[in-house]
């Protein structure tokens, strides 16, 4: 019999993932966002997780969840018609993470900061065994102000986030793990991702460990190229590198996540969600100045240093030009690019205003995948990344789908949640699988105790 999970701001799927390949039973899940909705349900569809069979998605906001409305839910799967509801062994979750983000500003009184708050309150009525909790590194050194717990509890202001929780989860009779920094990168995925995950159990219930490490050397560790090597889109490049499909490439290709009886998801080996952005060929030769592992400013400290031979590069000579004219002819912009006697002036006219963009490097993990391809480059070919290259660099088998639009502009993306948001949003699966497995070792054990 599997052990039954909830799972909470679940996104894509990219949680859910790891839950069902460390081998749980998801039989109740929620979103709020209609977008997501479509993937997640069209994958377990795939995965043989059928609406109101054996299991239910919810497009809920959470402060609209309950147990009443969790156990009504599951109440009308099939797989339980009459027969008493299981208990819940883990409820999973990730509550949005913006508020307590280190890359933009932070609001004491940010709503989306409050969301943590309906995850205790849901906890605390479903009372599952065990409870994970995932978040972005700055949940540990965010604070807040006026904050009233869900059994009444009123905190002080500035109060530090991690401390609400441990003192939440105690007032509701939850034992707790101090919060642990993990990098999916030490768990089998090629990308350094560090997210804090919160481990906490029913009192009566065995404490779980944080997972170990399985790729912790530089070494051992997934590169981009062992990741993606096998998407490069132009041929010629690709024939002539000839390279060797990797173990990972391999997995991804044949599936990790098997369906609820246990095969191979049927899959036709099309490739999908890896359609290219338009580029032309002037913002193509623009790309072509990053070497591999270089950013833009380790660009520009190059090009200062050792300077550039602009006549290399016709279309940008001329687009440059066109934009500094009146201040030097092409024969002097060609000497100063080749001197490295540039200002920002002439700077920005070659590689435009934006603030930073990095090529990965071949033989290294990626860094954290966002919402936004633009701020990247693959290692040998000069265009960003596909969905589904993102998607390979978070763990998804290739076999996983992600629908709606691939991407999407301004304040729409908030709303709408396109492909490229939504690999960004989501939980490495094989980081998830990683925790997941923990919880199911100590359910394992406890009831082989139970049984000798």
């Amino acid at each position: 019999m599997k052990p039954i999970a909830i799972d909470l701001f679940c996104g894509a799927g990219g949680m859910s993932e790891g839950i069902l390949q460390a081998g749980f039973h998801i039989v109740f899940s929620s979103d709020i966002n209609e977008f997501v909705e479509k993937t997640y349900t069209h994958r377990h569809e795939q995965l043989g997780l059928i609406q109101g069979e054996n299991t239910f998605f919810k497009r809920a906001d959470i402060r609209e969840l309950s147990k009443d409305v969790i156990f009504d839910s599951i109440s009308q799967l099939k797989i339980y018609k009459n027969q008493p509801l299981p208990e819940i062994d883990a409820i999973f979750g990730g509550p949005p993470c913006q508020g307590f983000s280190r890359a933009g500003l932070r609001k004491k009184d940010d709503p989306r900061n409050m969301l943590f708050k309906e995850y205790i309150r849901v906890i605390s009525e479903i009372q599952p065994k065990y409870v994970v909790m995932e978040n972005v590194e700055g949940f540990r050194d965010t604070r807040l102000d006026g904050f009233i717990g869900v059994t009444g509890k009123v905190y002080p202001d500035n109060s530090l986030v991690p401390d609400l929780l441990k003192s939440e989860l105690k007032e509701i009779d939850y034992s707790y793990l101090e919060p642990e920094s993990l990098d999916a990168s030490d768990f089998g995925v090629p990308q350094r991702r560090r997210r804090v995950i919160f481990l906490a159990y029913r009192t009566g219930q065995r404490a779980p460990v944080y997972p170990e490490p399985t790729t912790l050397s530089e070494e051992s560790k997934v590169s981009v190229l062992d990741a993606i090597g096998d998407l490069i889109k132009d041929e010629k490049l690709k024939t002539s590198l000839n390279l060797k499909v990797s173990q990972y490439q391999n997995d991804s290709i044949k599936g990790r996540t098997r369906t609820i009886t246990g095969e191979r998801v049927n899959y036709d080996r099309i490739i999908r969600n890896h359609d290219l952005a338009n580029h032309n060929d002037l913002i193509k030769q623009r790309f072509s100045l990053y070497q591999e592992g270089e950013t833009t400013s380790n660009l520009i400290k190059r090009i200062k240093a050792q300077g550039v031979n602009l006549n290399e590069y016709p279309l940008l000579l001329q687009d440059c030009l066109q934009k500094v004219q009146d201040l030097v002819s092409k024969e002097e912009l060609v000497m100063k690019f080749s001197q490295g006697d540039v200002d920002q002036v002439l700077l920005e006219a070659l590689i435009t205003k934006k603030s930073n963009r990095y090529r990965y490097l071949s033989d290294s993990v990626a860094p954290t995948v966002v919402t936004l391809p633009d701020d990247f480059l693959v290692p040998l070919e000069n265009r960003i990344p596909t969905v589904r290259e993102l998607a390979r660099l978070q763990s998804f088998d290739d076999n996983f789908e992600f629908l709606g639009k691939r991407t999407t502009g301004g304040q729409r993306r908030r709303e709408e949640v396109p492909q490229y948001t939504q690999v960004g949003n989501a939980v490495p699966p094989l980081l998830a699988k990683a925790i997941a497995s923990e919880i199911k070792k100590v359910l394992v054990q406890k009831e082989v105790h139970l049984v000798t």
